[in-house]
């Protein structure tokens, strides 16, 4: 009598180890499609009595899907490396085919950005943005769902009447982790200046918001002045850092929780050295990786840019298996701390 073909033959003659064909039969891990094609074609040649269960998996595989990103300005080093990560993520992604609408908006006016939303959500399947909170953008946003395309906020949480879903840090703690530096560095309280991109952009909002309660409840010594807007331009973070250091001479730091971070490091670098002077920023790049080795930022709070796209990809396809009604997909990520001793 004949012997039945087994796991390791399959293996053996699909050219894959044995843990590959039981990834592909239990639909757990990730295996590449081809992979997949190639086992299967394996398992129909030799007579695998398991062929039913690879043929689900590797049509699961051919799924497709149309996603539309819209990131910001192109120009800043941070989105263009989030733009890569997504685009990296999306052409290794496992279980399907992911054909990716990815586009970078220079003019963030809320009437360009509802624009770009809504033609998004006319060619794709599942659509996120970064964008700052407006009701113009929100009607955009309700106009994309009312359509049946479900709409995700990505470093920033939206909010409009249908469900948004989110992908993006634990901003609460992002702001109370930075205000905790400064408790435990600065050895003399005094005044702390925090600039934001735009009051708008909630996520900001929220860093403040926990860095203002870990000092109520902690530390009443040190001051925080009112929050400085950016909108996201480097000349203007610069010219608000002088400003501060000019009309503050007890300053003893500076959170930059949003937009035109290499502005404020040009404008500290510029100023005196101030010894038990402290600075944390917000994104590591190369300027940020630059000024953490030099001195200039003490701390950098930063998104896991793999992990983040990985996610963001994955919450977009999940709200579009789950449709209108499958509620909003929620991802809070952990954040990664750097300091000059592990860029």
């Amino acid at each position: 009598m004949k012997r039945r073909p087994t796991i390791p033959d399959l293996a053996k003659l699909a050219g894959v180890s044995v843990s590959t064909v039981n990834r592909i039969i239990n639909q757990t891990g990730s295996v590449r499609q081809p992979t997949r094609e190639r086992v299967l074609r394996t398992a129909e040649e030799i007579g695998f009595y398991g062929l039913g269960t690879i043929e689900h998996s590797v049509r699961k595989g051919r799924e497709s899907h149309r996603l539309g990103v819209l990131l910001q300005q192109g120009g800043r080093t941070f989105y263009r490396n989030l733009g890569e990560a997504l685009a990296n993520e999306a052409r290794r992604y496992p279980d399907g085919q992911i054909d990716l609408a990815l586009e970078y908006l220079d003019d963030l006016s809320p009437d360009k950005v509802a624009a770009r939303l809504i033609a998004l959500g006319d060619t794709c399947e599942s659509v996120a943005l970064v964008a700052a909170q407006h009701p113009v953008v929100a009607d955009a946003i309700d106009s994309v769902i009312a359509r049946g395309i479900p709409v995700a906020g990505l470093i920033a949480p939206l909010s409009a009447r249908g469900n948004v879903s989110f992908v993006g840090l634990d901003n609460w703690k992002v702001g109370r982790t930075a205000a905790w530096a400064f408790d435990r560095i600065v050895r003399v309280p005094g005044k702390i200046g925090i600039l934001v991109g735009n009051h708008r952009y909630r996520n900001q909002e929220m860093n403040e918001s926990g860095f203002r309660s870990y000092f109520r409840e902690h530390n009443s010594a040190f001051t925080l002045l009112e929050p400085l807007a950016t909108y996201e331009s480097a000349a203007a973070a610069r010219e608000l850092v002088e400003t501060l250091l000019a009309e503050h001479s007890d300053l003893c730091g500076l959170f930059v929780s949003g937009g035109g971070i290499t502005g404020a490091l040009a404008a500290l670098r510029s100023a005196p050295k101030r010894k038990d002077f402290v600075a944390v920023g917000y994104e590591l790049f190369d300027a940020t990786r630059a000024a953490l080795i030099d001195g200039t930022l003490t701390m950098v709070i930063s998104h896991p840019m793999e992990t983040f796209a990985r996610e963001a990809i994955a919450a977009m396809i999940r709200a579009k298996r789950s449709g209108p009604e499958g509620g909003a997909q929620r991802v809070a990520l952990g954040f990664d701390i750097y300091t000059s001793e592990n860029v």
